[in-house]
């Protein structure tokens, strides 16, 4: 008995050994980090969107008497929020507390500055975005209509430019932090969906929104546009594409972002005046 133990267990470590070198030479190799966290975002959305079906079915009461399409709609949100959590972490950290992108740690430029991590993360928001933009259209104009096109084209094509060009993955991360008011959003559609729209929880929810959303879409991007401007002799020495991303992308999403916050606005404002 001892004896086939042993052997059970040289042939585990074998198997572990194998698949240890499997993963470190080709899924975690770098020139495959790219592909196979694509992979990964696509994978991680589909589990995401069946876990929120899952969870709900069981334990949201309301959620068997949502139509087809509300319920797509309800397990799309939570995907997207699942998401959002995972990204706008990664990028407050990369940006703000690892000393990737300070400019005390390297005399690098740093728009070319880039690591295994960054091109992960963006590689799993790549695919991300093409499952959300596949739904979008599948369901077309169920689940966004022309501004969520516009915004997940822009999205992905920003991200993957800088994934695999690793160029400008600061400015992507800080555009990206701007995820961090999705799940207040969807948490909105899900109260106004349960018949909640006048509970209290509502009402603190929109006034988490317009405070997240001042800050992450609104005042962050004006810091964007203010790190560009100090940077911006290391920024022109980026690709003519890079250039375009870096200086179009941050202020076409600063301009929806701008519209998008004066419905905020005004639909905080009319929540109020109801209550009152």
């Amino acid at each position: 008995m001892v004896a086939v133990s042993q052997e059970t267990v040289m042939a585990i470590k074998s198997y572990q050994s194998q698949a240890e070198v499997l993963v470190k030479n080709y899924i975690l190799a770098a020139p495959f980090i790219p592909y196979t966290s694509i992979l990964g975002g696509l994978v991680a959305s589909k589990l995401a969107f069946d876990i929120t079906q899952l969870i709900s079915t069981f334990y949201i009461k309301n959620y068997a008497g949502l139509t087809k399409i509300q319920r797509i709609e309800w397990n799309n949100r939570g995907m997207s929020s699942i998401h959002a959590i995972f990204i706008a972490t990664l990028s407050l950290y990369l940006v703000f507390w690892s000393d990737l992108f300070s400019d005390h740690q390297s005399t690098d430029f740093v728009t070319l500055r880039s690591s295994p991590l960054c091109i992960f993360g963006l590689g799993v928001s790549v695919g991300y975005f093409f499952a959300d933009l596949g739904m979008i259209f599948w369901f077309y104009p169920s689940l966004g209509g022309l501004e969520y096109v516009i915004h997940h084209s822009l999205s992905v094509i920003a991200v993957a430019y800088s994934m695999f060009s690793g160029e400008g993955q600061l400015y992507t991360y800080m555009c990206l932090i701007s995820e961090v008011t999705t799940p207040e959003i969807n948490m909105r559609w899900y109260l106004d969906t349960a018949g909640m729209k006048r509970s209290t929880m509502y009402l603190i929810n929109g006034v988490v929104i317009f405070l997240a959303w001042l800050i992450a879409r609104v005042l962050l991007f004006v810091y964007i546009f203010h790190h560009i401007y100090l940077h911006y002799d290391q920024v022109v020495q980026m690709s003519p594409f890079g250039c375009l991303v870096v200086f179009a992308v941050p202020s076409a999403l600063f301009i929806m972002n701008l519209m998008w916050f004066t419905k905020i606005i005004k639909g905080l404002m009319k929540t109020l005046a109801k209550r009152q």
